[in-house]
């Protein structure tokens, strides 16, 4: 049995599209619902949402303080950690992963044949037409709403775009669920090129396409900041705000540097070209 696990906080708009990427997948969807003050009732609203679907259920609430993405982090170690032998797809309410051939059953067979506990990813981030911040709606498409991928995120703000996507219930990953952590080391950078029990990035990784940047998430963005906490990781968001305000809210498609393929409309996997080059960019930073 494959589960999926996500932490929402926030995003319920971005829920129905979530599921409905990532059900045919996947055994079961399970959500763990951070709660703060900002969204106290966040469990009553997701409940709703996910009345009519089938095999997706709120496991655990947690009460905690708004944008502590440490606790964010935390939570989904600790629900992994009550089935450590289960394969686990964990991606946050705004990742939705697209797999070689379209097919994750497979990519988890080759893993328990070959002794890999762990797939690894990264960010492909998706804006609206014209590089705008486009208002989600529900009945159309989330792919042809926001057609255009990119890697825009690190080069504004130094925001780390590598993931952990699959592993086994045990493994703990590290704060944003960049990186694993095995026998207290992490796998960043060289402790993670080669590792035994990581499945090889040039056959096995993750398109994470990040469709954070939606309508809401400006505000977002500026909220975070004026947190002023390293636990938010603020300074990061300042960064990202400042740089977006300079160009009115308004990502480049033509900027080179974030390598952008307009119309990518549909969720496929090989239709983002430039993939082998930036999954080799992602894994080094």
């Amino acid at each position: 049995m494959v589960k999926l696990l996500t932490v929402i906080g926030h995003g319920i708009n971005l829920l129905p599209h979530f599921i409905e990427h990532y059900q045919k997948h996947v055994d079961e969807i399970n959500i763990a619902v951070y709660e703060t003050e900002l969204h106290p009732n966040l469990t009553e609203e997701i409940n709703e949402v996910i009345k009519n679907y089938e095999k997706v259920n709120v496991v655990i609430t947690v009460q905690e303080r708004v944008f502590d993405w440490e606790k964010v982090t935390q939570l989904y170690n600790f629900v992994k950690s009550k089935r450590k032998d289960s394969w686990y797809v964990i991606a946050d309410i705004d990742e939705f992963h697209l797999y070689p051939n379209d097919d994750l059953r497979k990519i988890i067979y080759d893993c328990q044949e070959n002794n890999w506990d762990i797939v690894r990813g990264g960010f492909i981030d998706r804006i609206g037409r014209g590089g705008e911040f486009t208002e989600l709606v529900n009945d159309v498409s989330i792919w042809e709403q926001f057609p255009n991928a990119g890697f825009f995120r690190y080069p504004l703000s130094q925001a780390c775009p590598n993931k952990i996507c699959i592993m086994k219930g045990y493994v703990d990953v590290t704060a944003g669920q960049h990186y694993a952590k095995i026998d207290d080391h992490t796998t960043w950078r060289w402790q993670g090129w080669g590792h035994p029990l990581i499945a090889p990035v040039d056959t096995h990784s993750v398109q994470v396409h990040h469709f954070k940047w939606d309508s809401t998430s400006i505000d977002r963005v500026s909220d975070v900041a004026n947190l002023n906490e390293d636990y938010a990781f603020s300074s990061e968001y300042f960064q990202m705000y400042k740089e977006l305000k300079k160009t009115n809210f308004k990502i480049n498609l033509l900027n080179p540097d974030f390598m952008f393929e307009l119309g990518l409309d549909k969720p496929e996997y090989n239709r983002y070209k430039n993939w082998n080059k930036l999954i080799k960019k992602i894994i080094s930073i």
